[in-house]
């Protein structure tokens, strides 16, 4: 599947948390929903895409996956490459077979509208922090709010149009001008 206008050419499996031994092997946190899969869908890139990579998974260490990088054989040479986000081209990744699972990098940067087709601003990020996945939404001035991604706040996604509808829950006061009063984050 090619990436559309709304969807990201490449995706970031996960990010290099720094070495772990002294030969070469690297700590990353994945963001597969099988932690291992961050090698599945083939070499990986540097955000850049001037480095690539083989992954070989080896074992899991406090959360993160134990993963030898094709070519990195020492410490100094992992340590190196600590932070390093790793990406795959979108279209190595399987298609979606539920309707209402996504893609976080699908979510990203779709417009946020009220249900009476209000902008709210755009998606910043897909955050979860044990509870759920829960929406960064921003809006024209910087504002930013976190939403709950459930069924009864965004009833609607739209992909081919770039869009999600927003309902915000009664505690969360949405002005006129798409910021937010309450539960604006800093």
């Amino acid at each position: 599947m090619a990436a559309t206008p709304k969807q990201p050419a490449r995706v970031c499996l996960g990010v290099i948390a720094g070495p772990h031994g002294v030969r070469g092997l690297v700590k990353v946190k994945s963001f597969t929903e099988v932690p291992e899969d961050v090698a599945a869908y083939g070499p990986v890139t540097d955000e850049s895409g001037g480095q690539r990579w083989t992954l070989e998974p080896v074992g899991q260490a406090k959360g993160a996956v134990l993963v030898r990088l094709v070519g990195v054989k020492d410490r100094n040479q992992a340590e190196a490459l600590r932070g390093t986000r790793l990406y795959v081209a979108r279209s190595a990744l399987p298609e979606v077979a539920e309707d209402e699972v996504f893609y976080h990098a699908d979510l990203i940067g779709l417009a946020a509208e009220a249900p009476d087709g209000r902008p709210l601003g755009q998606v910043k990020a897909v955050d979860n922090y044990g509870a759920g996945d829960l929406l960064e939404i921003v809006d024209a001035e910087g504002r930013s709010l976190l939403l709950p991604f459930t069924r009864a706040v965004v009833p609607e996604v739209d992909l081919a149009a770039g869009r999600l509808v927003v309902v915000a829950p009664e505690e969360v006061t949405v002005p006129p001008d798409g910021g937010a009063e309450e539960g604006r984050e800093s």
